[in-house]
């Protein structure tokens, strides 16, 4: 199990601040019974160490090699919140508002101005106890048709995801190694998920690097 990212309460409860009133911080806790939760989490698209902070606040995030990808983490729902990401020398602040049930992941991707931040969204309605959700994100603009596959056998789990969209389906708890697939012919170096867990839910981000289109995996989870 990868270790999670700096996380006490203190700093997630000033993580991100809201452009409401006072500009009250939001409290990232559950928003309870009366709404529905909503969650933001931060992913490190590059090579170079993401550092993400708060509007007004010290917080920081820091993603990298090891820890790329931050949990889900509760939000209040319809709430603009504003951020900075950070690589290097390159800075690029972003508005995001989550609405109620939604999960978004706010990705920090290099490009030619410096770097990028792009938010990609879900709704999840599709939780099963018996098998595994698998998500594939695509943030590749380079990677036509862009799809993933069950390396080995080469069997489609994906086809035909568009640049900035989301796909998900149900498999069985098994153990698997994907690869990616661009115009339907596999690419990269494949990733091997280990063996997946019932109820388990997984992201596998596509992006692009330097070396062509590549592959990151995260678990997806929340903090506590």
């Amino acid at each position: 199990m990868k270790h999670r990212i700096e996380r006490t309460l203190t700093a997630l409860t000033l993580l991100l601040c809201a452009h409401a009133a006072g500009a009250a911080t939001i409290q990232l806790y559950e928003t309870g019974p009366a709404e529905d939760a909503s969650f933001v989490r931060f992913v490190n698209g590059g090579a170079d160490e993401l550092e993400v902070s708060a509007k007004g606040s010290q917080a920081r995030i820091k993603l990298d090699a090891q820890q790329p990808v931050s949990d889900f983490m509760p939000v209040r729902a319809g709430t603009t919140m504003q951020g900075t990401l950070e690589s290097g020398a390159n800075k690029q602040t972003v508005d995001i508002s989550v609405q109620p049930g939604e999960f978004a992941s706010v990705v920090g991707l290099p490009a030619k101005e410096g770097l990028q931040a792009v938010i990609m969204r879900e709704q999840p309605d599709d939780f099963n106890a018996l098998k595994v959700s698998i998500g594939f994100y695509n943030l590749d603009t380079d990677c036509a048709d862009a799809g993933l596959l069950a390396a080995v056998r080469n069997v489609a789990m994906f086809e035909h995801v568009a640049n900035g969209a989301v796909a998900r389906r149900q498999v069985n708890p098994v153990p698997l190694s994907v690869i990616a697939s661009c115009a339907s012919k596999p690419t990269g170096t494949a990733v091997d998920l280990g063996t997946l867990q019932a109820g388990e839910r997984h992201t596998i981000f596509l992006l692009p690097s330097a070396n062509g289109p590549r592959l990151l995996h995260a678990v997806d989870k929340t903090a506590r």
